[in-house]
């Protein structure tokens, strides 16, 4: 089901958000979808973790296997998945190098991308085609298509009797539209397609993210799920677990996976043990009432933005705390005009935001979290109009 951006009232401020996080007040900070904020009681946590390993860093690592098991077990349980299927990660884009080598692929292999993907997910997949020999195909998606039937059918369209790999985005990062979505990942399992999504918005923004008709979900926590950054998940379907041989040997190797996946010998572990907290976090908040309140300032601000500076509004995926806007022809359509364009919103009216480059005119994304106010994305319009003009 797709919204369209429209006008409508911002939510009020939840009572206490503001002081949960430390960011510089003089800066708009609008761009939570890409390195979020740790809010402060996890950073402390964290901090007293590390401090914990300086005092006693072998005592540290001896138990440290087993406590990662235990932040695994807890991370699986927000997630709502199983805890032998789940393995800690850096970032999705470890998680996808993992996934691409061990996905059986041959010369002559077909595998899709759709144009909205993650860019460095897509890249690697690309590599990974030229290595083996398979071929890579990018569905076209018009940025005005529909989410849910229009979206299935033009991927299905793609397929073929040499697909054997479908990487797909859960909430695209550059468009905030939803594709993998349970069935569109059901069909293509039916026509015998390995399917991989890139969920790295998906934790804490969605309240049951994992899509357990993937064979290969992978997300990152440090977005919308409060955890420290570095910390990402990869779960895989049951049939799986016992294939699954890491891309770096360590002395975990012999438990299988998901410690062997895992294991990276002086790795800092800390905010994968700080985790749990981010998500303890969230529901002490009311996960239910954060989500809503993100979902609806994301709305208002797409909107006043759309209004304000004449912009096109992307159709939106219900229920998610970032909406995209269409930018004039001409402007950032290229990624340097992009990153041209975010640096002087940051000189010019010391804005954060993302832009990224489509050909015929770049996308805006806007994003919304607990520490925004309504205001801000009137200092968004009235920079990007006084740039456009």
């Amino acid at each position: 089901m797709t919204q369209t951006p429209r006008a409508v009232e911002a939510p009020e401020p939840l009572a206490g958000a503001e002081r949960l996080f430390s960011l510089d007040p003089a800066v708009v900070h609008l761009n939570h979808g890409s390195f979020g904020a740790v809010p402060v009681p996890v950073r402390r946590l964290q901090r007293r973790l590390y401090e914990e390993q300086e005092a006693d860093p072998d005592g540290f690592f001896f138990d440290l296997p087993e406590r990662v098991a235990a932040a695994r077990a807890r991370i699986a349980g927000f997630l709502g998945t199983e805890p032998e299927l789940l393995a800690l990660v850096p970032n999705v884009t470890d998680a996808i190098a993992v996934t691409l080598a061990n996905v059986p692929l041959a010369a002559g292999d077909r595998i899709l991308v759709t144009d909205h993907g993650y860019g460095t997910i897509t890249e690697a997949v690309r590599r990974r085609a030229e290595e083996t020999g398979a071929e890579l195909h990018t569905v076209e998606l018009p940025l005005d298509l529909p989410d849910g039937d229009a979206v299935r059918e033009a991927v299905l369209a793609a397929v073929t009797d040499r697909t054997v790999l479908a990487v797909l985005d859960g909430i695209s990062s550059p468009t905030a539209r939803r594709i993998a979505t349970p069935g569109l990942l059901a069909a293509l399992r039916e026509r015998g397609v390995t399917t991989v999504v890139d969920a790295a918005h998906e934790p804490g923004m969605l309240a049951a993210p994992v899509a357990p008709e993937a064979d290969f979900w992978f997300g990152n926590l440090h977005k919308w799920a409060f955890a420290p950054r570095a910390t990402g998940v990869l779960v895989v379907r049951p049939e799986w677990t016992g294939k699954i041989r890491p891309l770096i040997l360590s002395w975990e190797d012999h438990r299988g996976y998901p410690a062997n996946v895992e294991w990276r010998g002086t790795l800092d572990y800390t905010p994968w043990l700080a985790a749990p907290a981010g998500f303890e976090l969230l529901d002490e908040l009311g996960a239910d009432r954060v989500r809503e309140h993100n979902r609806r300032l994301a709305g208002y601000g797409a909107g006043l933005v759309a209004d304000r500076v004449g912009l096109a509004p992307l159709p939106a995926s219900a229920g998610l705390a970032m909406r995209a806007l269409r930018l004039p022809a001409g402007v950032a359509e290229t990624l340097p005009e992009a990153q041209a364009l975010m640096a002087a919103m940051w000189r010019r009216h010391a804005v954060r935001t993302v832009a990224r480059p489509w050909p015929g005119g770049g996308v805006l994304r806007v994003c919304a979290q607990l520490y925004n106010r309504a205001e801000e994305y009137e200092v968004l319009a009235a920079g990007l109009a006084e740039l456009l003009a």
